[in-house]
């Protein structure tokens, strides 16, 4: 059990059920406060722990189970704890997996005792105490390193609909990220499916990444309230790891759409009114309380990236713009892109990070960025007249564009390490200075007279480059006959 519960306290009485919801009586005793923590004493197994969303009357407050409530009947007791959750923190959490109330959900042994625990609520750092990102934080990934730079310390958001290529997009940098960086990994898993907690963790076990990492999950199945709290779960074991242990952590949440969904359902079940879409009135303040606790302190830094699914992969939705002002690089996946087969599928144009800004990553690096965006934001307003007439209706000029911006695409993808063993293509992880280096050569004209499939999948410009030579070497000679077969 993970709170420390006042068995003396007189305490309340179930009076009513609805679901998730469970109100309870306090008769003659003092009302726990909001956000409290409950514990239903049931008759078989642990107690059902509830959290408190609202005052009812003098004696009554409405609360929300963060476990399944079948089988609870009326006049259960309830007892307060008398602050809100609390859940272990600390190296003993390192290289296992929890659930939002710090229950170990891996098969391995219960916490000590003695092991600290905090409470999942608590405010932000004051403002004069944070930290500002502005150290690059090197991915391998070529599109995001050139045109969406993640921050040390910072926010960054990958956002996409359905079967884009999120969670391959953060496992892959979870595997890039596990030699260069030395620090620790909070993975939470908001809304996930089992299968894919159970991937990731046989990943991260076989790639060693595991013993620096804790697991956080409230999966598809448990209750909304637990879907709801489970980001305030892995951000108070990454809130202990940089106040107390001054260490640098990687914070990685899939999936913060899930989050809002989740609370959308809580607010349905305490009968709030919905806001615009059918979204819950509190959407902005729930999604700033979670992301404004995401903050450096000093010169210890807590670095989130986040996956947001888009519905309908529709970028105005609500949820999706109200997320996306609290982050610092965005990246932004297209199902057109992921259609052509250009993995990965980042929008090289939609995508942004305010680090992209000569003062920080440099004069080359903004040009070549800026340069990349024009050629390719050029080749899109080409690709209306091309289906209509052909390229070959173009001008000399918007066909070397044309063909440079398709040499651009092609260069800025590449195979990733989490799907070799689907592909049989090895992962590439390449430096900045390389793409940079690609990316001008490619501008340049250096590439005009090389076959577009010889950038696809690669890693430096060097790869294609050979993969270039090799083709000239094997490809046979070009003979021309007539119909009847005569050489001409």
């Amino acid at each position: 059990m993970m709170q420390q519960i006042n068995m003396e306290d007189p305490g309340g009485r179930v009076i009513a059920v609805r679901g998730a919801v469970v109100d309870v009586a306090f008769d003659g005793a003092t009302l726990p406060l909001i956000d409290e923590s409950l514990a239903i004493m049931t008759d078989q197994g642990p107690p059902i722990i509830a959290e408190v969303q609202a005052h009812l009357d003098e004696s009554t407050v409405r609360a929300l189970a963060l476990q399944s409530t079948s089988g609870l009947r009326r006049g259960t007791p309830v007892r307060a704890s008398g602050g809100p959750i609390q859940v272990p923190v600390g190296e003993s959490l390192l290289g296992r997996l929890i659930d939002v109330t710090g229950t170990p959900g891996d098969r391995g042994g219960p916490f000590q005792s003695d092991v600290p625990r905090r409470p999942i609520h608590r405010q932000p750092p004051p403002l004069s105490s944070q930290g500002a990102a502005a150290e690059i934080f090197s991915t391998g990934i070529k599109v995001i390193d050139l045109l969406s730079p993640l921050a040390q310390g910072g926010k960054a958001a990958m956002f996409g609909g359905a079967g884009v290529g999120k969670t391959v997009l953060v496992m892959e940098l979870i595997h890039a990220m596990a030699e260069r960086y030395q620090g620790i990994s909070v993975f939470a898993g908001v809304g996930e499916r089992s299968r894919e907690g159970h991937e990731m963790l046989m990943d991260m076990r076989s790639s060693g990444v595991l013993a620096r990492t804790v697991l956080v999950y409230g999966q598809m199945n448990e209750p909304p309230g637990a879907r709801w709290r489970v980001p305030l779960t892995a951000l108070t074991v990454a809130e202990y790891f940089r106040d107390e242990r001054h260490q640098n952590v990687l914070l990685l949440m899939d999936n913060v759409f899930r989050f809002v969904q989740a609370g959308a359902e809580v607010s349905g079940l305490l009968g709030r009114l919905p806001s615009r879409v059918g979204y819950q009135p509190t959407l902005a303040s729930e999604v700033a309380a979670l992301q404004e606790r995401i903050v450096s302190v000093g010169n210890v830094s807590v670095t989130a990236i986040e996956a947001v699914y888009v519905p309908a992969d529709d970028f105005t939705d609500p949820a999706v713009t109200t997320i996306a002002a609290h982050v610092d690089s965005m990246v932004v996946l297209s199902r057109s892109m992921a259609a052509e087969g250009m993995y990965p599928a980042i929008d090289p144009i939609a995508s942004s990070s305010i680090l992209l800004d000569p003062l920080v990553v440099g004069d080359e690096h903004a040009t070549i960025a800026i340069q990349v965006r024009q050629t390719i934001e050029h080749y899109r307003e080409l690709q209306d007249v091309i289906s209509l007439l052909g390229i070959e209706e173009l001008g000399a000029d918007d066909r070397r564009i044309v063909g440079r911006a398709r040499r651009l695409q092609r260069f800025l993808t590449q195979p990733f390490s989490v799907t070799e063993a689907i592909t049989g293509v090895p992962g590439r992880s390449v430096g900045v200075a390389d793409t940079l280096a690609g990316c001008q050569a490619i501008l340049n004209g250096e590439c005009d007279a090389w076959q577009e499939s010889s950038l696809y999948m690669i890693g430096t410009l060097d790869e294609a480059r050979a993969r270039e030579d090799a083709s000239h070497q094997t490809s046979p000679p070009i003979v021309n006959s007539t119909p009847g077969g005569t050489p001409r």
